[in-house]
């Protein structure tokens, strides 16, 4: 065996320990009893800290050392260069506080839950507080010289090759864009709406097979119930949640579209990276790239929406809106909601570009933690001209925060920007892509992502991957423009 052999056959242990906390933290959302948390702490703590020791050992660094000696491709070099990222921060992250953020993130999850449920923020604050306070500590360990904010030391974590002034930019360029957008669509006459009663057996049913369509293996995944839908795993063992409103179908329907967006990408990660450092996707950017495609340009599309239409009336009978014109709009209701999850794709960034703020502002000491929730509510007023009427509409919504995802949000307006570009391109390399998602086919779009996308995993880096694909530097303007010619479309 060569050293990069040796060094992939350690790796391999690392990774096969993060896949083993995924599925912990998944069934904490799911199956565990809430009496349990407390050993599912410790649990995960003590993965994490065997994680944390294997990345920080002195092995490792001597296997990088004689791999480095011998590899000279370049796809080598960077499986080398990630390996080594993750060593790096394990050496100057200390071992306990690794520990110590893992078991205070399952704590403040459990207290979120129950803080959300009763609308009481006060069960959720102190646990708050600590995540922040150990996420700071984190982030000082791990800034650079070249890291102005301390922020920047996180977002990292979920976009390597990004910086907060890039996008600080990119908001400022954004946001006075889709305010006058949706000043001019809110001004036009009301979208229908669903309504009726969904079953939730037949909601279950029509879940089911829009993840097969859009190219979930069910075979190496399940579906479950959970409050906030996620995406957890890798390779052979991806697993999706969603959640259903019998008074709303499109909760479940679009929540699972998009998490299979997620999904999709891990599974077809190639299987010759399985659990080596290339056998994930390169970046959130990227990852909320192929969710948000899936959910908006081809799920809302009106190609896609008018089969659905029909599968839905099959399904649930009368659902209050009678033509397929009249359910692309009301799929695509522009609304000033509380949930950024349910939200349209005019307000969806401006939900984004909130919590960046506040979590930046959090993590750089300008805002008490214990402060957040007036924050929230002035900002949210500011933004979108409604009062929060309650917590759990406001900033007790979003599970990321009491999980420790900061650095994390601004992804999700990143993968906007780059499933503007990828859409372009797809309908450039697929001519019969229209004809297909009329039919309900979303084969032709799957192939695409999965040859141009998935397929690379870690292996290529975010913005070479997405300029690869779209045949230029990622833009923001085929988002503008797709935005544009959607909703201007409705007035």
């Amino acid at each position: 065996m060569t050293a990069f052999d040796d060094l992939r056959a350690y790796q391999r242990q690392t990774e096969t320990l993060k896949s083993i906390s995924g599925l912990l933290s998944w069934d904490m959302e799911t199956q565990m009893a809430t009496g349990s948390s407390d050993k599912r702490g410790e649990q995960l703590a003590v993965v994490s800290g065997l994680v944390h020791d294997r990345n920080a050992a002195p092995q490792l660094r001597d296997l990088l050392d004689a791999a480095r000696a011998e590899v000279v491709q370049a796809g080598d070099l960077r499986h080398l260069d990630l390996i080594q990222i993750e060593a790096d921060a394990a050496t100057r992250i200390p071992k306990d506080l690794a520990m110590e953020l893992s078991r205070a993130t399952v704590k403040a999850n459990q207290a979120w839950a129950e803080a959300r449920k009763t609308d009481t923020p006060s069960v959720f604050l102190p646990h708050l507080n600590t995540v922040v306070r150990l996420l700071r500590l984190r982030a000082e360990a791990l800034r650079r010289d070249d890291d102005p904010v301390l922020y920047d030391a996180l977002l990292r974590d979920y976009e390597p090759d990004a910086k907060s002034a890039m996008i600080d930019q990119m908001f400022a360029q954004l946001r006075p864009r889709l305010v006058d957008l949706r000043a001019a669509v809110m001004a036009a006459p009301a979208a229908p709406k669903l309504s009726g009663h969904f079953d939730k057996a037949a909601q279950v049913d029509l879940v089911n097979d829009l993840a097969t369509r859009f190219g979930y293996d069910m075979a190496r995944g399940r579906i479950d119930e959970a409050v906030h839908p996620f995406c957890e795993g890798s390779g052979s063992d991806v697993r999706v949640t969603t959640r259903y409103d019998e008074a709303d179908p499109l909760n479940a329907i679009y929540s699972i579209i998009h998490e299979v967006g997620h999904a999709a990408y891990e599974q077809n990660v190639s299987p010759d990276y399985d659990l080596t450092i290339f056998g994930h996707g390169c970046s959130m950017g990227v990852h909320e790239s192929q969710s948000r495609i899936c959910e908006n340009q081809i799920g809302r599309s009106r190609e896609f929406t008018g089969w659905l239409y029909g599968r839905m009336r099959d399904a649930f009978g009368d659902i209050g809106v009678h033509s397929e014109d009249e359910f692309f709009r009301a799929v695509n209701r522009l609304a000033t909601g509380y949930i950024r999850t349910e939200a349209d794709e005019v307000h969806y960034n401006l939900h984004v570009m909130l919590r960046y703020d506040l979590e930046k502002a959090m993590i750089e000491g300008d805002l008490a933690v214990d402060d957040i929730e007036t924050a929230w509510n002035d900002r949210f007023f500011a933004d979108f001209g409604v009062a929060v009427d309650r917590p759990s509409n406001g900033f007790l919504q979003d599970i990321h925060w009491c999980e420790g995802l900061i650095g994390y949000f601004p992804t999700y307006t990143l993968g906007n920007v780059y499933a503007g570009c990828l859409f372009d391109a797809m309908k450039r390399d697929v001519p019969s892509l229209s004809s297909d998602l009329s039919h309900g086919d979303i084969s032709g779009a799957s192939t695409w992502l999965r040859e141009n996308i998935h397929v690379h995993g870690s292996a290529v880096p975010s913005v070479d991957l997405i300029t690869k694909a779209y045949g230029a530097a990622p833009s923001d303007a085929p988002l503008l423009g797709y935005l544009e010619d959607k909703f201007r479309g409705f007035i």
